[in-house]
């Protein structure tokens, strides 16, 4: 996994962000989503730093990056994870880059897209819509299948002491409840092993419950202003979806992104939630159209 990628431990904004990095043309960042970590992309990562000086990050409180304490999501807003990949960009020295986050890591992407316009070139989004308006369309349907979010978000320490009874259990329901066909099938062996030692220490089960924490909360709060106050994304934005994943039950996802942002393109890919697993050629090949412009 990750073959010929150097590792580096860089400072963030306040977290120890651990990072695999390969290739030397023009800078692309690529953002995992929950519960899993970079892993998620090392399929697809070695083909893109073909053309890409690709880095693949593990967000603070996931993988080997640090676990800050935290009250209410302060620490794990995406404002403050966004900040992290800035940092992290600049010191390895790229003041502007595209980048491609996935579930949690695509609420990364475009948080860092309205707060920080001038370094990013291009956005793709992976099976989300924003947080704002996955909370103002959750009737009781879609509070059954994203049961997580409210779960998550209660205070600590109830949802980390019950996942923390069997951490690689909760794990493992969930990556196979959110593929197309309830499975473990689309994870590659060495990748879930990594998803399985991330999600085992405390640190990292805090981390993610203060992550949707600040999902329920600080983010949302987030994109209301952005929204009320009429900001968009300018740069182009690609959205992929899953055909039997979340976004896909709210409508026409290329309509609702682009109440957010000024152009806007995009798919829906055939299978569940994790396309880049799932489904890579064809998230590949999506990428790389978009990217290469």
């Amino acid at each position: 996994m990750f073959d010929g990628f150097e590792t580096r431990v860089v400072a963030g904004e306040g977290a120890e962000i651990f990072c695999r990095i390969k290739g030397s043309g023009p800078p692309l960042l690529l953002l995992h989503g929950y519960p899993q970590t970079g892993a998620m992309w090392a399929g697809l990562a070695a083909r893109l730093a073909e053309e890409f000086q690709v880095v693949v990050p593990d967000l603070r409180g996931y993988g080997q990056s640090s676990a800050p304490e935290s009250k209410g999501g302060e620490a794990y807003a995406k404002r403050v994870m966004a900040a992290d990949m800035v940092a992290v960009m600049k010191a390895l020295g790229h003041e502007r880059f595209a980048l491609s986050g996935h579930d949690r890591g695509g609420r990364v992407a475009y948080r860092l897209a309205f707060d920080h316009p001038d370094v990013v070139e291009r956005v793709a989004l992976l099976d989300i819509v924003p947080t704002v308006e996955m909370w103002e369309r959750m009737g009781a349907a879609e509070a059954l299948s994203s049961y997580h979010w409210q779960f998550l978000a209660q205070p600590n320490p109830m949802p980390e002491r019950l996942i923390g009874a069997d951490p690689v259990f909760y794990l493992d329901h969930t990556l196979a409840s959110w593929t197309a066909n309830q499975s473990m099938a689309p994870f590659a062996s060495e990748a879930l092993a990594e998803y399985r030692r991330s999600f085992s220490r405390l640190p990292a089960v805090h981390g993610a419950c203060e992550d949707y924490r600040a999902g329920a909360t600080i983010d949302r709060r987030h994109d209301e202003e952005d929204r009320d106050a009429g900001r968009r994304i300018e740069c182009p934005v690609l959205v992929l979806w899953g055909s039997k994943g979340t976004p896909a039950s709210h409508g026409d996802v290329l309509d609702i992104w682009r109440r957010y942002a000024s152009d806007v393109s995009g798919e829906e890919i055939e299978g569940g939630h994790f396309l880049v697993e799932e489904a890579p050629e064809e998230t590949l090949a999506a990428l790389k159209r978009f990217f290469a412009r």
